[in-house]
Order: structure tokens, then sequence, then C-alpha cells
């Protein structure tokens, strides 16, 4: 490096001495400070040279700035030029409607009431994310729904750790689920199935290793976590949440992968121990539309008296070209306080179905075995392309009685169609045909039904 050094100082001083010659012969009576300013910008225009600054850039002569590239792929990104630094700005916009109508029997009967029609921001987010010197990430995203700034992903992350992949701490999602951990953005229904809401344990605060390996082929994630609010604190008032800590952790294969992903099978297997806060536990769920009420819910049934669950969640994904199928079962086995009555055990599952009439398929992130954004194959133009639209059915089940507590069981079944204009918008409509059996006296308690619309932007 030192001669390569010296050999560019010579090279220097010979640019500089033939210019001074030829100056001197042509124009004696010139200023010498216009010679010298000139002689400067030669050498100047040099030295910036790419490969020469690179050089002693390499050299430890001169600091390289990494001017950043700003463009757009999907959302709005900087990236410098040499790498090591990238950032993403970005958010989403869901705005829900929702009609909803029951008959005579639920209304009167089951205590759900009259349900009534409205509109809502189901999601208003912003973040930034990247990475600095190649190995450090960070995502800082909060959601106004609700007029607050509420945490969501919060979190600091080193990566490419050897054998170990990611370490990830702060605000984040639990590795459980398959359709828990598919972005919002990129579900196929304007809400996740019956089980995830009262079992997927969803954002908390922990520490993480997640990796991927054998060609990405399998992922596997694990982690602690503390129960935390919507801001990311646990609660310290309370004496009983002290050392209480849970357990998550997720598997996942593809036994099949062609065409880029066009054909794939997917299967994991999530497991959680959930410590419960203030010895303190709530099931509940609604029917599919976030407007509508609790259909089935455990109430106080039991409070103060749970000390931890066990979940068990498989999970199987079939992509066939433009054809998809999806399902997962979930186990609950509480833990009760050892005086109470025997432990109770809730469980239940979804199928869905799904078809893009425009020949689409849905996409696989296999770094982390979940479901990513869909890509029209030609945006939506007036008269010329329609963009990309995908029919779906579900159905949904979920059983929260057993032992003493007697909440009640919810049936439903979901039909679907959306309508991407474009890979960052989509137009969502949803129709639910809900059958609660409020106890298990398997008594019919009358039935709802529910329509709703989601316009959807993301960047």
């Amino acid at each position: 490096m030192e001669e390569t050094i010296k050999k560019q100082q010579g090279m220097i001083n010979v640019l500089k001495d033939k210019i001074e010659t030829r100056e001197k012969v042509a124009e004696i009576s010139k200023p010498m400070y216009r010679v010298e300013s000139e002689i400067e910008q030669v050498i100047d225009n040099y030295l910036m040279k790419k490969e020469t600054r690179e050089k002693m850039v390499e050299a430890g002569l001169a600091h390289n700035p990494s001017p950043f590239e700003v463009y757009w792929d999907k959302g709005l990104r900087f990236k410098s030029e040499n790498g090591n630094f990238k950032l993403k700005v970005g958010g989403r916009i869901m705005n829900d409607w929702a009609w909803m109508t029951e008959n005579k029997k639920l209304e009167e009967e089951s205590g759900i009431g009259d349900l009534v029609d409205g509109t809502e921001f189901r999601r208003a987010r912003l973040y930034v994310a990247g990475s600095i010197y190649g190995n450090i990430g960070f995502k800082a995203q909060y959601d106004y729904e609700d007029g607050v700034a509420d945490f969501k992903d919060v979190y600091i992350e080193l990566k490419k750790i050897p054998y170990l992949g990611n370490f990830r701490v702060g605000h984040f999602k639990e590795p459980y689920s398959l359709e828990q951990l598919t972005s919002s953005k990129y579900i196929s229904f304007m809400e996740r199935n019956l089980t995830d809401d009262p079992f997927a344990p969803e954002r908390n605060t922990g520490f993480m290793f997640h990796n991927h390996m054998l060609g990405k082929r399998v992922t596997w994630a694990a982690g602690v976590f503390r129960n935390t609010d919507a801001f990311g604190d646990s609660d310290i008032a309370d004496s009983s949440n002290e050392g209480q800590y849970s357990f998550t952790g997720r598997l996942t294969g593809l036994p099949w992968y062609a065409e880029k992903g066009r054909k794939l099978l997917h299967v994991g297997l999530g497991y959680s121990w959930q410590n419960a806060e203030s010895n303190s536990v709530t099931f509940e769920t609604k029917p599919d539309i976030n407007l509508a009420p609790d259909f089935v819910d455990t109430g106080s049934t039991l409070t103060d008296i749970t000390e931890s669950y066990d979940l068990f969640g498989p999970e199987l994904a079939l992509v066939y070209g433009p054809f998809s199928l999806q399902a997962e079962y979930s186990f609950v086995d509480v833990d009760l306080k050892r005086s109470v009555d025997s432990d109770p055990d809730f469980s239940g599952f979804y199928v869905y179905g799904s078809y893009f009439i425009t020949g689409e398929n849905r996409s696989y992130k296999t770094t982390n075995g979940t479901f990513s954004r869909v890509k029209p194959k030609s945006n939506f133009k007036w008269g010329k392309s329609p963009g990309a639209i995908e029919l779906l059915a579900r159905y949904s089940e979920l059983d929260l009685s057993d032992e003493a507590v007697d909440a009640g069981r919810l049936d439903t079944i979901t039909l679907g169609a959306n309508w991407y204009l474009n890979p960052n918008t989509r137009v969502m409509l949803n129709y639910v045909k809900a059958d609660p059996t409020l106890d298990s006296d398997g008594d019919d308690d009358g039935d709802a039904d529910l329509f709703g619309m989601r316009f959807q932007i993301d960047f």
C-alpha cells in the first residue's frame, strides 16, 4: 500500500512539473496566482477520480463521504454508496367500514345486544427501520389508531452472529402462529382467524434469537418475554408479577419449494409457555370483524386463579400457483392454582382457501417462514389492466368451554374478495356468518351477518 501511495505522489509531482513548464513557456506574463489555481484544480480533479479516492481511503489518507442513494422500492429507501447504511421510511393506513345485523334471538337472549354499523381507522402506522455498519438493525414503528402513539415494533438487532443468526431485543411479536407473524399488510382477510386474538401472544418486550438454515428451507426462533403494555413497559406496581417471564418458540420447514415460491408446502409448529399476569387471564374474540363486539368471553372466570398456560400451534400451508390453502390448530392448557378446580383446556382452528383469478400467487418469505406482499402482474389502469383479484373462503372455530369454564363456542364462515390495484394498495371485501353457542347446553343462540370493507395503502 505504501508503494502505491508513493507511485501516486510521483505521478502528481510529474503532472505538476509538466503543467508549470507549459504555462511558463506559453504565458510568461500570466499572473502566478492563476497558474497555481489551475494546477490545484487539475490535481483536485485527479484526486477525485474514483479509483484514486478508493486507494487513499483504504490507506487511511482520505475520508469517504458515502453519499446516500434515494429510491423507491415498495416504499421510500435510502442506501449509502458502500451499502453499510440503509434506511426505510414507511407506514400503513387501513380504513374499515362495517354493516352488521343479528337475528332476534341473538339480540335479545345472548347478551350481545344490537350490532351497530360503523367505521374506524383499523391501523394508522408510521415507522423507520434500517441497518448501520452492515450488522446492526433497528426498527421504530408506532400506531396512531386510537389517537395515541402506541408501540408496535420497537427493537434493536445484532445480525449475522455465527451459528446463531440474529439477536433481537425490544418490543416485537413473539414467534408464534403463521397468521399472527404475517404482517397485517399481507394477511388474506380483514381480520385474522378466531384463535388469534385470544391465544396468540402477539407483541411483548423481550429477547429473541432467530435464523434460517438448509438453504432457507428451515427457520427457527426462540425468545424470552415479559408481558407489557402499549408502550412496552411491564407492570411493576403488582408484586405478583415479580419474576414472571414467558418463553415462546417456533420451527418451520419447506418440504417442497419450486418455481421461486410459486409452488410450495409449508409446515410449522409453535409453542409458548405464558405466565398469567397478576394471576389472571381472559380469552375473548370477535366474529372476524373488528367493529363487532366480543361474541365469546371467559370474563372474570379465570381472574386471580391462573398461574400459567401452555400454547401449542401446528401450521400448514400450500401454494400451487394461483391457488393456496392454509390451516392452523391452537390448543391451550391452562394451569390453575392447586386449590382450584381441574385445569381447563381450550382449542380452535381455521382453514381457508384462496384463488387469484388474474393468475398471481401468494408470496412467501423464506427467511422467517411467513407470507409477504402480493405483486400484481400488471398494476391497475383504467381500461387496460384490472390489477390482481383474489377470491377467498374460510371456516374458523373456537371453543372456550371446559371444566368449570362455560364461555361458549363460536363458528364463523367468511367469504372474501381482495382487489390489488398495485403492490401497495388494495380494497378488501368480507362477508361473515357468525354462529355462537354461548354455553355448553348446545342450544341455538342465534346468529349474525356481518359485511366489512377495507381501503388499504402501505409504503
